[in-house]
């Protein structure tokens, strides 16, 4: 398995990079009134509207900031609708990846009921590098209106 490392300030997180579609650079997103203050906001992506989430905020509570190593990975995402849809992860430091089996990953032994998307530890000579469970990030009630509503408001913009 190869890990995309990314971190919440001093500490490293991985997604699996099967799951990642590409690695972009940081642009503005349209913000998203009333949303969570984790929801970066919107981007285009080929054409697509992509909900991106800012990692550094729904993990480490402070907005991440904009380094010259500061991404957006868009990841594959099963939304509320049962379908495949990209999501925007916004991290600080993306400059590398790990090779690893994922038999050397092992349970933390705790996870908070808010952060059931924190997955299994790698240890490694630098320390701990937790996974993020891609298809836990969002909550379900953002899950559904990030996803559902969208294809509503497709659907009915393409009966007009």
């Amino acid at each position: 398995m190869l890990l995309l490392i990314f971190f919440v300030g001093k500490e490293r997180y991985g997604i699996d990079s099967r799951k990642v579609v590409e690695v972009v650079p940081v642009v503005n997103c349209k913000p998203v009134p009333h949303a969570p203050s984790h929801v970066a906001g919107l981007l285009s992506y080929r054409g697509d509207i992509v909900p991106v989430v800012d990692l550094s905020a729904l993990i480490g509570g402070a907005p991440a900031r904009h380094l010259l190593s500061t991404r957006v990975i868009l990841v594959k995402y099963v939304g509320a609708d049962a379908n495949e849809h990209i999501l925007g992860l916004l991290a600080e430091r993306v400059t590398e990846t790990l090779k690893c089996r994922e038999e050397d990953f092992k349970s933390p032994g705790f996870v908070a009921s808010a952060g059931r998307y924190l997955g299994d530890l790698y240890i490694d000579g630098e320390g701990m590098i937790q996974r993020i469970v891609v298809e836990a990030v969002l909550p379900e009630e953002l899950r559904r209106s990030l996803f559902a509503e969208a294809e509503k408001v497709a659907d009915a913009l393409s009966a007009s």
